[in-house]
């Protein structure tokens, strides 16, 4: 099967261990399990005594339950578990999608979400988010892209890069667009428990009944390195699913549904530390953007990166080889989310590196 360079990930590999200040990245700091074992109050001493088998192979009925107080009409019969988001994405597209259906990809996204669909074959259309419109979609155009023949639709809601977050009433809206071609709709929901306002949206899943929600412990749990996401969809698309996923998956590890299991049983405290990490980023972000002449950005409202225009005439990965180059300061260029004249900045990590990072990009942009 031929699929397209992974553009993002490709340039991380290339760059992000060159980096001295890296505004590239998109986690919050994260979690040691010294640090995880603390937050929860747990006990180390059942960590030892576990067998590492294979364990449960669907994920336990623990995780699973944890998973289903993130939604409010989930049950664990809906639910599989998977190697990261990024591994429930491609079961979701490797199910369900076949050479020649219609897939709408709203875009800039993940890459997986037009990439994956392109590679089976699928007849892919790309809707872009539009700065002016604070990168929310244009529901009419939206509605003209569906049509009646789509299989499925494809998004992330709180959105990476740009930090928007669709309204309740927007994705009801997005819901009846799909129900007249009885598509799916696949939302990618990473970032979903880290909304700004403190109020986390819905999940598509609980929205619409061809909704799937996909989501893992990276960002909003701060654990990136158990690789551990899961799938939530109706039970029928579940065991469709599960069928695939015997081909690459078999279980996640035992010590990594281990330890999902206990961050999501404590979301309030982990969600409340990494919030507070997120609004003292964005305000040394926002507090630079006021002075920066050289660069604009619809404030995100969600998630832990800002998608920042730039008005000097270079193209974006061009601008990052450069700047690297110059100061050791990583950002990631928007090129690599098929959109051009922008950057994506994470603010989620120490402010202090932030605000010495931006400051000297801000430096470097008036030499240029």
């Amino acid at each position: 099967m031929k699929i397209d360079k992974f553009k993002v990930e490709e340039w991380f590999n290339k760059y992000e261990s060159k980096a001295i200040y890296d505004l590239a990245d998109t986690c919050v700091e994260s979690l040691s399990i010294n640090e995880l074992l603390k937050i929860t109050d747990s006990d180390t001493k059942e960590i030892y005594s576990r067998k590492l088998n294979y364990g449960d192979i669907h994920g336990s009925n623990r995780l699973k339950n944890a998973i289903c107080t993130l939604y409010k009409s989930q049950i664990p019969e809906n639910i599989t578990i998977t190697h990261g988001a990024i591994g429930a994405n491609q079961l979701v597209m490797l199910s369900l999608i076949e050479r020649g259906d219609k897939v709408v990809s709203i875009i800039p996204t993940y890459q997986q979400h037009y990439s994956i669909p392109k590679s089976i074959g699928a007849n892919v259309k790309t809707l872009f988010l539009k700065e002016e419109n604070d990168w929310l979609p244009d529901l009419d155009e939206l509605e003209n892209f569906v049509g009646t023949d789509t299989k499925i639709i494809c998004m992330n809601n709180p959105n990476n890069p740009t930090g928007a977050v669709i309204p309740y009433d927007m994705l009801e809206k997005i819901a009846q667009i799909a129900k007249k071609s009885n598509s799916y709709i696949l939302c990618d929901e990473v970032y979903r428990g880290l909304e700004h306002n403190g109020q986390i949206s819905k999940s598509i899943a609980d929205i619409y009944d061809k909704g799937i929600s996909t989501g893992s412990v990276s960002k909003v749990f701060s654990l990136a390195g158990l690789r551990l996401g899961w799938i939530t969809a109706p039970a029928e698309v579940i065991k469709d699913i599960n069928h695939q996923r015997e081909y690459n998956t078999i279980s996640v590890g035992i010590l990594d549904d281990y330890f999902a299991s206990l961050a999501i049983e404590n979301k309030d405290k982990i969600i409340k530390r990494n919030l507070n990490k997120i609004l003292e980023g964005k305000k040394v972000l926002k507090d630079w953007l006021e002075i920066e002449n050289y660069c604009h950005c619809v404030i995100p409202q969600g998630g832990t990166t800002a998608f920042v225009g730039y008005d000097i005439g270079v193209n974006s990965a061009d601008l990052c080889r450069k700047l690297q180059l110059d100061t050791g300061v990583m950002i990631l260029p928007g090129e690599t989310m098929e959109l051009d004249g922008y950057l994506r900045i994470g603010y989620g990590n120490n402010p202090d590196k932030l605000k010495q990072a931006l400051n000297i990009f801000s430096n470097w942009l008036k030499l240029q």
